[in-house]
């Protein structure tokens, strides 16, 4: 889960999106505790209080809930969730924008489709 971080969004927000991304692998299963304020400080060298700002986001948006005096803990569903706002998301800022490019371009739905098939085919991990 270590990974560096970026110039490109604030901390707080990265920390939140590698904890999605942790449940959305199955690393924090619904149920499951998520590494503490302290933990996330001190594993990325990092204010408390960034770590902290980042968990109260996905408390605030229900995909973490505290159990008193125990810790933060991934809410059921929470996966499902995150999977169904971050397809939402990538419709509305890349499929939209691709879809208007191709119009623009001439080229229709089908030829559209099958360029993107040919793409998902050839993906690089």
């Amino acid at each position: 889960m270590l990974q560096p971080f970026n110039e490109q969004s604030a901390l707080y927000l990265q920390v939140a999106q590698m904890l999605e991304d942790g449940i959305l692998r199955g690393i924090y299963p619904a149920e499951e505790q998520v590494p503490s304020t302290n933990e996330l400080a001190r594993a990325y060298k990092i204010n408390p209080a960034t770590a902290a700002k980042g968990i109260n986001l996905l408390v605030d948006q229900g995909v973490l809930y505290k159990r008193r005096g125990i810790g933060m803990f991934v809410a059921p569903g929470a996966a499902a969730a995150i999977a169904a706002r971050r397809k939402a998301a990538f419709y509305q800022d890349y499929v939209i924008a691709l879809a208007k490019e191709a119009a623009s371009l001439g080229i229709g739905a089908e030829e559209l489709a099958q360029m993107v098939r040919r793409a998902a085919e050839h993906k690089e991990d």
